[in-house]
């Protein structure tokens, strides 16, 4: 599963957890502005606002390939794009719904939609404007690549919001909250901190019986009581209280490392989540963009160092993706 979250600082900086059971291969990569996405259904788009992200590189298949079009696809997870949206899609299995072709609107499929609204919108207003047109398909990448069950977070400087295809049509969310899990539904992960209203990062104080000594006797009770377990719906709600009481320096380094404490205060260990048929799900890879800069940064489950990669170091002008190997083995700092 997944946790997405947002900070703000001098910048502003957005980014996941992708939890899973195996990796498919990810890359990091930046796609310039006139490399072509070919829509099933909506056409084709020769020029569009550069982006950068973690993908995983299919082929296309050859009955949908045109022939001036390229083989390979990039299947983003998430991304930001030079304007400073970002978009994450997160799993959303069991209540994901999408639909057959609407004459009238743009048919997007589920594996097209974060191109589709980088390559387009510079703001969460306008991704808002452009998903009032827009219905999503149900329809494969491949035999292999059935459409992925997802809802979706995007994000700009000012607001988020959270796009969800399901039975009764397309829903989207603000999110005063900033963060974003799997199920349930967005409004249920939100109305669930009504039952944690009362945790603090101050010290408690006895309401429980005010007329007997009860005594503090470690540090951090105020919060006894936050959901520690790996369910989506407690990492919700342990990444909204972290996010929310989170502090660093306004500079550069210190925002990148609040934003990965963040992010890995709901991170997944190997092991303790047993799936079955000697399968564990945990955190493949954190990743947090700063929005305005153009930055992605990642850290990965065996490389805790943080690496980066910068979208405006290239030519955004080409028309060639850019790939870069992730990072998998630890980086030590040996002293001595």
């Amino acid at each position: 599963m997944c946790t997405a979250a947002t900070y703000k600082t001098k910048n502003s900086y957005f980014g996941r957890n992708l939890d899973y059971e195996f990796s498919y291969g990810e890359a990091a990569i930046i796609i310039p502005r006139n490399f072509p996405f070919h829509y099933r259904e909506a056409g084709v788009q020769d020029t569009h606002y550069a982006m950068i992200g973690i993908t995983y590189i299919a082929e296309v298949p050859a009955n949908f390939r045109a022939s001036n079009q390229p083989k390979d696809y990039p299947l983003l997870y998430d991304a930001i794009n030079e304007k400073g949206l970002g978009v994450a899609g997160l799993n959303f299995v069991g209540n994901t719904v999408y639909n057959e072709h609407v004459d009238g609107k743009d048919n997007i499929a589920q594996f097209e939609f974060i191109p589709w609204v980088l390559s387009q919108c510079a703001t969460v207003t306008e991704a808002k404007t452009l998903l009032s047109k827009m219905n999503f398909r149900n329809l494969n990448f491949n035999d292999q690549l059935p459409a992925a069950e997802l809802h979706w977070m995007i994000s700009d400087n000012k607001e988020s919001i959270v796009v969800e295809s399901v039975a009764d049509g397309l829903k989207i969310y603000d999110n005063p909250i900033g963060v974003l899990t799997n199920n349930p539904p967005f409004p249920e992960q939100l109305f669930s901190l009504n039952n944690y209203m009362h945790l603090s990062a101050s010290s408690p104080i006895n309401t429980f019986a005010p007329g007997y000594n009860l005594q503090e006797y470690s540090r951090g009770m105020g919060a006894i009581g936050l959901p520690g377990d790996l369910s989506s719906q407690s990492r919700f709600v342990k990444a909204a209280f972290t996010k929310l009481h989170s502090l660093s320096a306004n500079d550069e380094m210190s925002s990148v490392s609040q934003f990965f404490h963040i992010l890995h205060s709901v991170d997944q260990q190997n092991g303790c989540c047993d799936l079955g048929d000697n399968k564990y799900e945990h955190t493949l890879y954190s990743s947090c963009y700063n929005l305005e800069q153009g930055i992605f940064y990642y850290t990965t489950y065996n490389n805790h160092q943080i690496s980066a990669i910068n979208l405006h170091n290239i030519n955004l002008d080409s028309t060639e993706l850019n790939q870069y190997q992730i990072i998998e083995v630890e980086q030590i700092n040996y002293q001595n």
